[in-house]
């Protein structure tokens, strides 16, 4: 039988697998911890003859093999290595992992699919989140495929239309809330204990665990670890997850090495960013955090602790980028590669091209951006200023003419 505990990752008191906890009775974060050492027989071998999603790595999740689990055959998204994309960043050998190719077009599904099954067996009679976006849509769409009812609150003025539809359509009861991301996390976390509804923002830390599964997918794709291991940073989950992947794997023997990982922020959003650089020891919160790239627009990241640990230990790196580069990283990688991602998920290119710039990272390594969500998870008119379509009268000389000189252009 797995040993599955949860443990805090500054006191290092434990507590049962199925204890209802979101932080430690210190005040320090929990991490789901699974006995690596009595696992045996884990092989690539073992895991390839399975179908390619989160589930074919279940000796590394924290369930027993033939456990019930929902799933909507998220993970098993595509690496593509971009060529045309590497040469306008100056990197010899360059990968896009795409995570809107997951069922509800965001990273957000591989840990939904853990945190409601978790939920299920611990026999919650509802579920909640607060949201930019994501995760409203992927716990909606999870909630369903379990029948377990489903809360989410957002905010008002900025969540994108695309991810707020979603979240509708998949049957959740959506709360929209006149204040920040942060504010709505805060009020969500002080109500949920009282009426008995589990959380599933990145603070659960059965979240986390399905998240890591990129790293596995990762490394089984390219064959090998990559040197660098770039994401977009919001609360600071999946830079978190990601790394206790990789760690994962060279402990039970599946590696021999580890990437450094790279977090990159919006300078409209970049508390994070802040403290690394600065050295801080504590984060300072952005109260009013303003980007284009909706799905990181969070001024106080519950899981800053173990993003810096993931820093920390891999001798990664951070950087910030603008606006600007944000939507120019998009458009370069759709119209050189034809993958389309919404801003959030640009931001790691752009912050990779800016270290390359800088000099920061080896452009003759191996290097990996994770792309967190499809492009028509934000469809804003600002992305697409000075690319906006032609308007023309039914006239077939016009169109001809149109043709013509739009093939010469």
């Amino acid at each position: 039988m797995k040993k599955v505990w949860q443990e805090c990752i500054e006191c290092h008191s434990t507590y049962d697998a199925d204890v209802i906890k979101y932080k430690c009775d210190c005040g320090g974060l929990l991490e789901v911890r699974i006995d690596l050492e009595s696992l045996d027989g884990i092989s690539w071998e073992r895991f390839r003859s399975r179908s390619f999603n989160v589930w074919r790595y279940f000796e590394l999740l924290p369930f027993e093999v033939g456990d019930s689990t929902v799933s909507l055959y998220e993970g098993g998204t595509p690496l593509y290595k971009c060529e045309r994309l590497g040469k306008w960043l100056g990197a010899k050998d360059f990968y896009i992992k795409y995570e809107g190719m997951n069922p509800t077009g965001s990273f957000k599904d591989r840990g939904m699919c853990v945190g409601i099954t978790k939920a299920l067996k611990l026999g919650v009679k509802g579920v909640a989140c607060a949201s930019t976006g994501n995760t409203a849509a992927s716990l909606a769409a999870y909630s369903a495929r379990a029948r377990i009812p489903c809360i989410v609150i957002v905010p008002k003025q900025t969540v994108a239309l695309g991810k707020l539809f979603q979240a509708i359509m998949y049957g959740a009861k959506v709360i929209r809330l006149d204040g920040t991301f942060d504010e709505a996390l805060s009020l969500v976390w002080k109500v949920v204990d009282e009426v008995g509804i589990y959380l599933l923002n990145s603070i659960n830390p059965w979240r986390i665990e399905g998240q890591k599964t990129v790293a596995f997918e990762i490394t089984d794709q390219l064959g090998k670890v990559p040197r660098y291991v770039a994401l977009p940073v919001g609360n600071c989950g999946n830079i978190a997850a990601a790394w206790k992947g990789f760690k994962e794997m060279e402990v039970v023997g599946l590696t021999d090495c580890v990437p450094s990982m790279v977090g990159i922020q919006s300078e409209g959003a970049s508390p994070f960013v802040d403290l690394v650089k600065n050295g801080l020891e504590t984060l300072r919160p952005v109260e009013a955090p303003n980007t284009i790239a909706s799905a990181i627009r969070i001024g106080k990241p519950v899981n800053w602790k173990k993003a810096l640990l993931a820093v920390k230990e891999s001798n990664g790196l951070v950087a910030k980028v603008s606006d600007a580069e944000i939507i120019e990283a998009q458009r370069m990688l759709a119209s050189l590669e034809g993958i389309g991602v919404e801003p959030a998920a640009a931001a790691s290119v752009a912050g990779v091209k800016k270290l390359i710039e800088n000099g920061e990272i080896d452009a003759d390594e191996t290097i990996v951006c994770i792309c967190t969500g499809n492009m028509l998870k934000d469809p804003n008119p600002e992305l697409i200023k000075g690319l906006e379509p032609i308007d023309v009268a039914p006239d077939l000389d016009l169109i001809r003419n149109i043709f013509t000189s739009l093939l010469n252009q």
